[in-house]
């Protein structure tokens, strides 16, 4: 499973069965001031889905540090972690892949601006996964 975690929106996306592929699932709503981090549907669609690693998209600066968002995203990871330990968690480089969604979007599928407000989060995590899995998979 990859997650595209932002502030109010956590992206998911799941691999087929074989892991060569993946595709988009869904957009979480969460509140991360309110901490209300969409656990209860996650973990749902975590045990649907019978996922045992979850990828977690690490936006690094372009100088290849870590921000406050990267920060946040390996929060998420540990506070999914302390709830299934028996996840194995993966952070994946994500630096662009909001741009490149909306880019794909805007090109290929030329999607209204509201359209891809709605679908941005999950296409993101659909290209954390993919890009991990094209990276792990022999």
């Amino acid at each position: 499973m990859g997650l595209d975690v932002g502030s109010k929106t956590v992206g998911v996306a799941v691999s087929d069965l074989m892991g060569w592929t993946a595709q988009g699932l869904e957009t979480i709503r969460i509140d991360e001031e309110q901490e209300d981090f969409g656990f209860d549907r996650l973990l749902q669609l975590i045990e649907e889905n019978q996922v045992k690693t979850v990828v977690i998209g690490l936006p690094k600066n372009m100088n290849n540090t870590l921000g406050p968002r990267a920060i946040a995203s390996q929060s998420y990871g540990e506070k999914l972690l302390q709830l299934l330990p028996e996840l194995t968690i993966h952070y994946q480089d994500e630096r662009l892949t909001t741009s490149q969604a909306e880019r794909m979007l805007i090109q290929e599928g030329n999607v209204s601006r509201k359209k891809r407000k709605q679908v941005i989060d999950k296409i993101a995590a659909v290209i954390i996964l993919q890009n991990y899995l094209d990276a792990n998979t022999n």
